[in-house]
């Protein structure tokens, strides 16, 4: 049988990196390595796992291989997550002159989390999607300004660069490394063995609604907390720009500049994460959600928050109800 070539995925070690994520990627992809030659009765490695770790002022090196006998090609490097802050990196870092050459050299770079922002700051991200944990988007987006930021995906594979946006999708980036390298059978082999789902989820089935409240704009803000406290109940342009004070373009113009979407937008994730609490804990029919949180025809409910959420309400309460065992009485 044909010996297939090795093939390396490196691990960045940069200060404050996630150990747990680094070990359990380097455990994924020695499961993975495992299943694929057993698969190809091979006795060699597929995959080889090496770590990088940067000295002062130097390029990373090789700190740690899986396999020592084989030679291998560099063919992806991820960045892992933190627990502290995100990391402030320069463009003319050395630690990000080296992951642009190792780009150019043809290896696929990938982040989770917090690692976004190492990734960002080597200037290949420009004008592009990428995704990070939902609570450093707004961060994100601030440093690093023309970068699209998309926290609604768990997972953004866009063929040279793959990012991934919870602290634990480590898994699903692994996975999806998997796939594309070694093939679809071990990958869904390795998830088995390691009792995770496959790539698939979304992060906006778990993130929440944190609206932007320090633009500054004391008339928009007013107007947020009163949708706070009203529930968005009553959402017409009249109120919402007589609340403010505004005239009714003033205002459209205004809080879209604050917040970053229309005021239709924000009011409509307003009340889909209020409609996520009474699925989440209450048995409340679909029907009557959608009245509580403000709509009376309960399909313009359903086509809002699936297209929000990326689930349908009775697949969210499937999910995600404190009660599941009596939560089956909805149907999309």
């Amino acid at each position: 049988m044909t010996q297939m070539q090795t093939i390396e995925i490196g691990l960045v070690l940069y200060s404050g990196a996630q150990q747990a994520s680094v070990l359990g990627l380097t455990d994924l992809f020695c499961i993975a390595n495992r299943i694929a030659a057993s698969l190809h009765e091979q006795a060699e490695p597929l995959l080889r796992v090496t770590h990088w770790q940067q000295a002062a002022g130097e390029p990373p090196v090789r700190v740690f291989e899986s396999d020592t006998d084989s030679s291998s090609l560099l063919s992806a490097l991820i960045v892992p997550p933190t627990l502290a802050e995100p990391v402030e990196l320069s463009s003319t870092s050395v630690l990000a002159d080296w992951l642009r050459q190792q780009h150019a050299d043809g290896a696929v770079l990938g982040s989770v989390c917090a690692g976004a922002f190492l990734l960002a700051a080597t200037g290949l991200m420009a004008n592009r999607r990428m995704t990070t944990h939902w609570t450093y988007a707004e961060l994100l987006q601030q440093r690093f300004p023309d970068v699209q930021v998309d926290v609604d995906q768990l997972i953004i594979d866009d063929g040279d660069v793959i990012t991934a946006g919870g602290l634990m999708s480590w898994t699903d980036l692994g996975l999806r490394l998997v796939d594309r390298l070694l093939g679809s059978t071990v990958m869904i082999d390795t998830a088995r063995m390691l009792l995770v789902d496959p790539p698939g989820r979304e992060q906006r089935y778990y993130s929440v609604f944190a609206p932007r409240l320090t633009h500054g704009d004391a008339a928009i803000l007013k107007v947020q907390h009163w949708l706070q406290a009203t529930q968005a109940r009553d959402i017409t342009l009249a109120t919402l720009s007589e609340q403010a004070g505004l005239g009714e373009r003033t205002f459209l113009r205004r809080f879209q500049k604050a917040t970053g979407m229309t005021s239709t937008e924000y009011c409509q994730r307003l009340r889909v994460g209020r409609a996520r609490e009474l699925l989440q804990f209450g048995n409340l029919p679909i029907e009557r959600v959608a009245w509580e949180v403000g709509y009376s025809d309960p399909g313009a409910f359903r086509k809002i928050f699936t297209r929000i959420l990326g689930l349908s309400p009775s697949e969210y309460r499937h999910r995600f109800s404190v009660n599941r065992f009596s939560a089956n009485v909805d149907s999309d």
